[in-house]
């Protein structure tokens, strides 16, 4: 008797390990196809992922930028530093709090907006080429949601128990001199 074979996953259906090796390998694909068809602009990929940051929230502070890429809040600073020179954003202090510093576009950054985005969906296409346009939505809408799982996972934590309303009198405090 021959031992029983293994029941295989077909050959078109990648192992689910290779998820994420995908994912990587699209986002980096997509990335550096974009950075070649906007050369011409001069930014880095890092300045690109600021740029992007900022046209997705508006006036974002440099504390959710450097949250929103995953970097430290100094290289945040280093970067806009850079960019501002170049005239692509500028700070601003919040009205409420001038410790916070915000990042705005400039009107040369609004000006190539257009031009970036049509850049982009050039890419985009590029990408989904041979797809349907059935398949397109369906990709983006299985991708949305499987970002939308992820994230709910990455939620923080349930908050520490709230402080108690009356302060702890369980040990004595020393009365002051007067």
């Amino acid at each position: 008797m021959t031992p029983a074979a293994k029941p295989t996953a077909p050959a078109s259906t990648p192992p689910p390990e290779s998820l994420s090796f995908l994912l990587h390998d699209a986002a980096r694909l997509i990335r550096r196809r974009f950075q070649a068809r906007s050369a011409d602009l001069g930014l880095t990929p890092a300045q690109w992922r600021l740029l992007v940051a900022v046209l997705r929230e508006e006036r974002p502070t440099q504390a959710r930028i450097a949250e929103r890429l995953e970097i430290e809040p100094i290289s945040v600073s280093r970067l806009v530093d850079r960019m501002a020179e170049a005239g692509w954003v500028r700070r601003t202090t919040d009205p409420a709090d001038r410790r916070i510093r915000i990042v705005e576009l400039t009107d040369m950054a609004q000006a190539a907006r257009g031009t970036m985005v049509a850049r982009l969906s050039g890419v985009v296409d590029e990408a989904f080429a041979g797809f349907t346009e059935a398949e397109r939505r369906q990709m983006l809408a299985l991708l949305t949601r499987l970002a939308a799982n992820l994230s709910d996972a990455c939620a923080p934590e349930a908050s520490a128990p709230d402080a108690p309303d009356e302060p702890d009198r369980s040990t004595p405090t020393r009365k002051s001199r007067s």
